[in-house]
């Protein structure tokens, strides 16, 4: 066993604090003037923009996390510094994005949150923690120990027949070539499963939109791999995917695998595209859904560029 579980908790105690730290942050300095920069990295908006707020949010998550490092021989992963390549090295790595929903913070709409995850070596999510710091809700994951919202176990509800299925995702997906062929797939997987109906909601905060999902299992969201080396990250990733594990939920990639955490090449994520749900059997159509797409596109029914389009 990489930690005890005495070791987990006391590693999630700590990731606890630091997300309350870097909330207070940035709840302190929601609706102020904020100083907007933007990345050299990203080919988004979204994966484009940093603020001053990011970067103290980090500060303040690092004066927490960075002690752990020394005590239990951890790396860092960080949205907002160099990979310098120990998470491949140590037995494990904190991965954290401070500012998860950037544009939703600089628009003061909902979606931003902070995300913190401890991941093994391996791959393995092992503590997951998003706090959205508006409505003070904290989400935490430990690997084998369950899932939970304010600390109350999160068990996730069945499909509700007289609600619609909702694809939340990116604002960029509406100017996808497969926006209007995944519209129609989504409307048969919904006639499959009884649901009354399917919507796309176009929302921000990669984080928040998975959160979602284990409060209302007709909600989904996935990505399309992509071959250019951009798009979502590790750290925005790593701490849902043990939330839903724990929860018994689906986070995987597109094709139904594990999602590759520390891939050794890149932080970025959606080489393989990516895939979250509440329900295994929604899973399982949306899975379909995407071989359908690659079926489409070898018969040039959709555009062969349309992978390096998409975030």
């Amino acid at each position: 066993m990489l930690f005890s579980n005495d070791q987990l908790y006391e590693l999630s105690q700590l990731a606890f604090s630091a997300a309350h730290a870097a909330g207070h942050i940035i709840k302190t300095h929601r609706q102020t003037e904020i100083q907007v920069h933007h990345k050299e990295t990203g080919t988004s908006t979204a994966g484009q923009v940093v603020t001053e707020v990011d970067h103290k949010a980090q500060a303040a998550i690092l004066e927490i996390l960075e002690p752990s490092c020394a005590e239990y021989d951890l790396a860092l992963l960080t949205e907002e510094s160099p990979d310098d390549g120990q998470r491949q090295k140590k037995p494990a790595f904190w991965c954290i994005d401070p500012l998860d929903g950037t544009l939703a913070f600089i628009n003061n709409t909902p979606g931003f949150s902070v995300s913190i995850a401890l991941v093994a070596r391996n791959g393995d999510p092992l503590i997951g923690v998003a706090y959205d710091p508006v409505e003070q809700a904290l989400f935490h994951a430990i690997r084998g120990q369950g899932a939970y919202k304010n600390g109350h176990p999160i068990q996730i509800p069945d499909l509700d027949p007289k609600q619609p299925l909702i694809l939340s995702i990116d604002f960029s997906f509406q100017s996808h070539p497969w926006l209007e062929h995944t519209r129609t797939g989504l409307h048969d997987i919904a006639r499959q499963l009884g649901l009354n109906g399917s919507d796309i909601q176009f929302r921000t905060g990669g984080v928040m939109n998975a959160c979602g999902i284990l409060e209302d299992p007709n909600i989904c969201y996935f990505k399309y791999p992509r071959s250019d080396n951009s798009g979502g990250s590790l750290w925005d990733y790593a701490a849902t995917a043990c939330l839903f594990h724990e929860a018994g939920a689906v986070a995987s990639d597109i094709y139904g695998r594990p999602m590759d955490l520390n891939r050794p090449d890149s932080t970025f994520m959606n080489h393989r595209g990516l895939l979250y749900a509440g329900n295994h059997a929604l899973a399982d159509h949306i899975i379909a859904l995407h071989h359908s797409v690659l079926l489409h596109r070898k018969a040039g029914r959709l555009s062969e560029n349309a992978q390096t389009n998409f975030q």
